[in-house]
């Protein structure tokens, strides 16, 4: 059996309107679990995804509800695999680099903070930051997520949200 996770960050909304639920549908469309690597800003960001289950962290610009709510950082298993999780804030110019500290023995390591998506593997360790959710990147950049599918291997890939969403 796969699991197929959604990953997503930096999504800092005050509510989900109706153009978020829509990019959520088409988007995380399948996903068993969903992963929010934090700045939700508001924890009714998630309550679009009452038919999931979601882990999540609370990043830098998330108000006191959110923090109460989620923790800085999280590791958890999916299938036999160990996944760590935080915003990355905080953690000095070299995010990657301390999550190794942060983290160490995870299968895969997801950040987010800097609202660029990247996906790289060190060996066997993936380490993936789904980019901002929203299209707040600069020059008009669209908005960024990914997909974790867990088996007996682990695959991830990442994704721009479609404009028409």
């Amino acid at each position: 059996m796969v699991i197929r996770a959604g990953i997503l960050s930096d999504t800092h909304l005050v509510r989900p309107d109706n153009r978020f639920k829509k990019m959520v549908r088409h988007c995380f469309q399948g996903c068993d679990v969903i992963i929010h690597a934090g700045d939700l800003t508001n924890p009714a960001v998630l309550e679009v995804f009452r038919e999931q289950q979601v882990f999540a962290v609370h990043g830098n610009m998330c108000e006191s509800p959110v923090r109460a709510l989620y923790p800085a950082q999280a590791m958890f298993s999916l299938g036999e695999f160990t996944i760590g999780l935080t915003h990355g804030a905080g953690l000095g110019l070299d995010i990657e680099s301390a999550l190794f500290d942060l983290f160490p023995g995870a299968d895969c390591m997801i950040y987010g903070h800097t609202h660029r998506a990247s996906l790289r593997r060190y060996g066997q360790v993936i380490m993936l930051n789904p980019g901002s959710f929203q299209a707040t990147g600069r020059y008009g950049a669209p908005g960024t997520y990914a997909i974790l599918e867990v088996g007996e291997r682990l695959n991830a890939s990442l994704h721009e949200v479609p404009p028409s969403s």
